[in-house]
């Protein structure tokens, strides 16, 4: 599911959006009105303290804020480089539950966590045909950025599940998320842009409804759960494998369709994404172990 979000994402920006801020603006739109009737639906429960919802809320700011980064990749890079470099979260969640909720990692999972590195650096190499030289695209570096928040959301989500319910959980993250995204985005021209969207019913509202309003919160509402049954660790490196799914149904698309999401599609490039993401499952997987 978190991989179709990716690609209807990523649909929106090459088709329809004209500014980088206006699919951030109706995410924003679209959560923040999702956190206010999940949590009208919930209740306030008994166990809610104020620290266990300032996890929650601390969970959905960080998602937020390593989200506003990856859009802002997304916008101008493929989906198929950018999502599996942002999907080495796991290696960050790992360190931070290490720390924080004394999750042990073995020698093999610390060699996982080195092969995950390297698959996101593949990832983000480009040859500079001029010089003869490998250098590594500067999106590479704001990626592991936003990866590191995302990482450290999913550690601070689980510590929230595990004393308040998941769905109340859900809608305290969706809240904050939502908040910070129209924090960062409610601008004059996106703005202007949604509306005209609204008055030309474009295409993109349907895009975006389906993705922000089900797709998006179902993926989440599962992965907050499987967090309130298993290690923060564990559950990550399984999120991970994301990126997998994103190159196989991203390339597939372009193949079918040319020019579909401005992939590309000749050979050299195609192996070097199936085989770095290969590289980051592999780590990921052994994380997991």
């Amino acid at each position: 599911m978190s991989a179709v979000i990716s690609l209807l994402d990523k649909t929106v920006m090459h088709r329809y959006a004209r500014h980088r801020m206006t699919l951030p603006l109706l995410v924003g739109i679209s959560q923040t009105t999702v956190g206010l009737l999940v949590l009208a639906f919930a209740g306030l429960p008994a166990e809610a303290t104020l620290t266990n919802v300032a996890l929650a809320a601390g969970s959905g700011l960080l998602f937020g804020l390593g989200g506003q980064i990856l859009m802002r990749i997304l916008y101008t890079q493929e989906v198929s480089r950018t999502i599996p470099v942002f999907h080495t979260f796991p290696l960050f969640t790992a360190i931070v539950a290490f720390v924080v909720l004394d999750e042990r990692l073995t020698a093999l999972q610390w060699l996982a966590v080195f092969a995950t590195v390297v698959g996101a650096v593949l990832l983000s190499v480009r040859i500079d045909s001029k010089y003869r030289a490998l250098l590594l695209h500067r999106s590479f570096f704001y990626l592991m950025v936003g990866s590191a928040l995302a990482g450290s959301a999913h550690v601070a989500g689980k510590a929230a599940v595990d004393e308040l319910p998941v769905l109340f959980t859900h809608g305290v993250r969706m809240l904050a998320l939502g908040i910070l995204f129209l924090g960062f985005n409610a601008r004059r021209g996106p703005y202007a842009e949604v509306r005209a969207f609204v008055r030309e019913r474009s295409r993109a509202l349907l895009f975006v409804g389906a993705n922000e309003l089900v797709i998006a919160n179902a993926s989440l509402f599962v992965a907050l759960y499987a967090l309130s049954l298993g290690p923060a660790s564990l559950v990550t490196a399984l999120l991970g494998t994301r990126s997998l799914f994103v190159v196989a149904y991203s390339v597939t698309l372009a193949l079918v369709w040319k020019g579909a999401l401005g992939e590309e599609t000749h050979r050299s490039a195609v192996v070097v994404k199936v085989v770095a993401t290969a590289v980051i499952v592999a780590g990921i997987t052994g994380i997991a172990l």
